[in-house]
Protein backbone atom coordinates (compact mmCIF):
# COMPACT_ATOMS: atom_id res chain seq x y z
CA UNK A 1 0.00 0.00 0.00
CA UNK A 2 1.62 3.47 -1.13
CA UNK A 3 2.59 5.71 2.04
CA UNK A 4 1.23 8.45 0.27
CA UNK A 5 -2.46 8.32 -0.98
CA UNK A 6 -3.38 7.92 -3.92
CA UNK A 7 -6.61 8.99 -5.11
CA UNK A 8 -8.80 6.22 -6.19
CA UNK A 9 -10.33 8.11 -8.87
CA UNK A 10 -9.61 11.34 -11.51
CA UNK A 11 -12.88 12.49 -8.81
CA UNK A 12 -11.25 12.07 -5.78
CA UNK A 13 -8.06 14.17 -7.04
CA UNK A 14 -7.61 17.67 -5.70
CA UNK A 15 -10.21 19.48 -7.78
CA UNK A 16 -6.36 21.80 -9.29
CA UNK A 17 -5.41 18.46 -10.55
CA UNK A 18 -8.81 16.97 -12.56
CA UNK A 19 -8.47 18.67 -15.30
CA UNK A 20 -4.52 17.69 -15.92
CA UNK A 21 -5.62 14.06 -14.90
CA UNK A 22 -7.85 14.08 -17.72
CA UNK A 23 -6.00 15.11 -19.73
CA UNK A 24 -3.80 12.11 -18.71
CA UNK A 25 -6.66 9.65 -19.53
CA UNK A 26 -7.25 10.87 -22.82
CA UNK A 27 -4.23 10.62 -24.17
CA UNK A 28 -3.32 7.20 -22.14
CA UNK A 29 -6.36 5.69 -21.89
CA UNK A 30 -5.81 5.26 -18.44
CA UNK A 31 -4.48 7.13 -15.36
CA UNK A 32 -1.55 5.07 -13.91
CA UNK A 33 -1.01 5.15 -10.48
CA UNK A 34 1.78 7.67 -10.46
CA UNK A 35 -0.08 10.28 -12.02
CA UNK A 36 -2.83 10.01 -9.49
CA UNK A 37 -0.50 10.17 -6.32
CA UNK A 38 1.32 13.02 -7.88
CA UNK A 39 -1.72 14.38 -8.29
CA UNK A 40 -1.75 15.68 -4.76
CA UNK A 41 0.53 18.58 -5.86
CA UNK A 42 -1.55 20.04 -8.40
CA UNK A 43 1.71 21.86 -9.39
CA UNK A 44 4.00 18.94 -9.37
CA UNK A 45 1.82 17.48 -11.69
CA UNK A 46 1.49 20.03 -14.20
CA UNK A 47 5.21 20.53 -13.81
CA UNK A 48 6.04 16.42 -14.68
CA UNK A 49 3.30 16.90 -17.49
CA UNK A 50 5.07 19.82 -19.00
CA UNK A 51 8.63 18.82 -18.75
CA UNK A 52 7.59 15.55 -19.90
CA UNK A 53 5.49 16.41 -22.76
CA UNK A 54 8.19 19.16 -24.12
CA UNK A 55 11.08 16.40 -23.86
CA UNK A 56 8.78 14.00 -25.97
CA UNK A 57 9.08 16.82 -28.67
CA UNK A 58 12.78 16.71 -28.58
CA UNK A 59 15.61 15.37 -30.17
CA UNK A 60 15.99 12.08 -28.81
CA UNK A 61 13.68 9.46 -30.59
CA UNK A 62 11.31 7.69 -28.01
CA UNK A 63 12.82 4.12 -28.10
CA UNK A 64 16.34 6.02 -26.39
CA UNK A 65 14.06 7.66 -24.42
CA UNK A 66 12.59 4.42 -23.27
CA UNK A 67 15.87 2.76 -23.29
CA UNK A 68 17.28 5.85 -20.98
CA UNK A 69 14.78 5.24 -18.16
CA UNK A 70 15.08 1.43 -18.10
CA UNK A 71 18.77 1.92 -17.30
CA UNK A 72 17.93 5.09 -14.99
CA UNK A 73 14.90 2.62 -13.48
CA UNK A 74 17.66 0.25 -12.83
CA UNK A 75 20.44 1.84 -11.13
CA UNK A 76 17.80 4.04 -8.49
CA UNK A 77 16.13 0.79 -7.42
CA UNK A 78 12.49 1.76 -8.96
CA UNK A 79 10.64 -1.28 -9.43
CA UNK A 80 7.84 0.75 -10.55
CA UNK A 81 9.41 2.93 -12.74
CA UNK A 82 10.96 -0.34 -14.24
CA UNK A 83 7.74 -2.07 -14.60
CA UNK A 84 6.44 0.66 -16.56
CA UNK A 85 9.38 1.54 -18.61
CA UNK A 86 9.29 -2.86 -19.32
CA UNK A 87 5.30 -2.18 -20.50
CA UNK A 88 6.17 0.65 -22.85
CA UNK A 89 9.59 -0.54 -24.07
CA UNK A 90 7.77 -3.38 -25.40
CA UNK A 91 4.29 -2.15 -26.97
CA UNK A 92 4.96 1.59 -27.73
CA UNK A 93 8.93 1.79 -28.56
CA UNK A 94 8.64 -1.60 -29.42
CA UNK A 95 12.28 -2.92 -28.01
CA UNK A 96 13.21 -6.65 -28.01
CA UNK A 97 13.55 -8.17 -24.63
CA UNK A 98 17.67 -8.51 -25.31
CA UNK A 99 17.79 -5.16 -26.18
CA UNK A 100 15.65 -4.17 -22.87
CA UNK A 101 18.19 -6.48 -20.89
CA UNK A 102 20.73 -4.56 -22.38
CA UNK A 103 19.43 -1.55 -21.56
CA UNK A 104 19.27 -2.34 -17.69
CA UNK A 105 22.63 -2.80 -17.41
CA UNK A 106 23.65 0.52 -18.41
CA UNK A 107 23.93 -0.36 -22.51
CA UNK A 108 22.20 -1.45 -25.68
CA UNK A 109 22.76 -3.38 -28.69
CA UNK A 110 22.31 -0.43 -30.83
CA UNK A 111 25.53 1.23 -31.86
CA UNK A 112 24.13 4.86 -31.71
CA UNK A 113 21.98 4.21 -28.60
CA UNK A 114 24.52 2.78 -27.07
CA UNK A 115 26.33 5.87 -26.53
CA UNK A 116 23.45 7.62 -24.94
CA UNK A 117 22.49 4.99 -22.66
CA UNK A 118 26.22 4.91 -21.66
CA UNK A 119 26.28 8.42 -20.78
CA UNK A 120 22.73 8.78 -19.08
CA UNK A 121 23.80 5.83 -16.81
CA UNK A 122 27.03 7.44 -16.32
CA UNK A 123 25.02 10.70 -15.05
CA UNK A 124 23.22 8.82 -12.89
CA UNK A 125 25.32 6.61 -11.02
CA UNK A 126 27.88 10.00 -10.96
CA UNK A 127 25.14 12.00 -10.27
CA UNK A 128 25.75 14.44 -12.88
CA UNK A 129 29.69 14.33 -11.90
CA UNK A 130 30.95 13.40 -15.72
CA UNK A 131 34.29 14.01 -17.25
CA UNK A 132 34.45 16.19 -20.29
CA UNK A 133 36.08 12.47 -21.87
CA UNK A 134 32.66 11.21 -20.98
CA UNK A 135 30.59 14.15 -22.84
CA UNK A 136 32.77 13.83 -25.95
CA UNK A 137 32.23 10.63 -26.12
CA UNK A 138 28.51 10.85 -26.94
CA UNK A 139 29.34 13.73 -28.76
CA UNK A 140 31.73 11.64 -30.96
CA UNK A 141 29.07 8.65 -31.13
CA UNK A 142 26.86 11.58 -33.20
CA UNK A 143 24.75 13.57 -30.46
CA UNK A 144 24.18 17.21 -31.15
CA UNK A 145 24.85 19.31 -28.11
CA UNK A 146 20.91 19.43 -27.76
CA UNK A 147 20.32 16.02 -27.68
CA UNK A 148 23.04 15.48 -24.38
CA UNK A 149 21.13 18.09 -22.97
CA UNK A 150 18.20 16.16 -22.97
CA UNK A 151 19.59 12.98 -22.20
CA UNK A 152 20.87 14.85 -18.81
CA UNK A 153 17.49 15.81 -18.42
CA UNK A 154 15.90 12.76 -19.14
CA UNK A 155 17.88 10.82 -16.48
CA UNK A 156 16.70 14.02 -13.93
CA UNK A 157 13.21 13.75 -15.00
CA UNK A 158 13.48 9.39 -14.42
CA UNK A 159 15.19 9.95 -11.26
CA UNK A 160 12.43 12.16 -9.87
CA UNK A 161 9.79 9.55 -10.75
CA UNK A 162 11.98 6.95 -9.50
CA UNK A 163 12.13 9.06 -6.28
CA UNK A 164 9.02 9.62 -5.92
CA UNK A 165 7.74 5.81 -6.50
CA UNK A 166 10.36 4.98 -3.95
CA UNK A 167 9.24 7.12 -1.61
CA UNK A 168 5.54 6.84 -1.74
CA UNK A 169 6.14 3.04 -1.84
CA UNK A 170 3.22 3.53 -5.12
CA UNK A 171 1.21 0.38 -5.99
CA UNK A 172 2.76 -1.03 -9.18
CA UNK A 173 -0.22 -1.01 -11.85
CA UNK A 174 1.66 -2.17 -14.73
CA UNK A 175 3.18 -6.33 -14.67
CA UNK A 176 5.67 -6.03 -12.20
CA UNK A 177 9.36 -6.22 -13.16
CA UNK A 178 11.84 -5.86 -9.77
CA UNK A 179 15.35 -4.39 -10.12
CA UNK A 180 18.15 -6.40 -10.21
CA UNK A 181 20.73 -4.33 -8.14
CA UNK A 182 19.78 -1.19 -6.62
CA UNK A 183 23.13 1.31 -6.28
CA UNK A 184 24.66 2.29 -3.28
Amino acid sequence: MSLIPIPATIEAAPTASRPLLLEVKKQLGVVPNLFRLVANSAAALQGYLALSGALSKGALHAPTRERIALAVAEINGCDYCLSAHIYLGRNLAKLDEAEMTANRSGASNDRMADAAVRFAAKVARERGHVSAEDVEAVRSAGYEDAQIVEIVLHVALNTWTNYINEVAKTDIDFPVVTTKNVAA
